[in-house]
């Protein structure tokens, strides 16, 4: 399925976590596209779909709640309470992900940092 708006988007990205949906998740990214979780590494293309389903596995859920989308032509920023994801419109009218910036919850059950620093 494709994402008509980046809101949308969110939603699949939601639905294929809770499939464990390897393949779907694939198809949400752009290829070249990064994933930051936490203070982890970078993940990258294939590794992507691993790393997610990694950090969301084990009762973590993702729930598709953007608290702002701000769109300009074909780039999209969504604003969660726990991340930052950018999404852009392919030619084919489709939304994905290029970078997506989430904190997800530790083993500690705390729901990430409520404020973070960037670079």
């Amino acid at each position: 399925m494709e994402a008509r708006t980046p809101e949308e988007l969110e939603a699949l990205f939601e639905d294929a976590l809770v499939l464990r949906d390897r393949s779907a998740l694939a198809a949400l990214f752009v290829a070249g596209a990064v994933l930051a979780v936490n203070d982890e590494p970078l993940a990258r293309g294939e590794g992507i779909s691993r790393v997610v389903l990694e950090r969301w596995g084990n009762g973590q859920s993702y729930v598709a709640d953007p608290r702002r989308v701000m769109v300009v032509r074909e780039i999209a920023l969504i604003v969660g309470k726990w991340g930052v994801n950018v999404a852009r419109r392919d030619h084919d009218g489709g939304w994905r992900y290029i970078i997506v910036r989430q904190t997800v919850a530790g083993n500690d059950g705390r729901n990430g940092k409520e404020t973070e620093s960037w670079p």
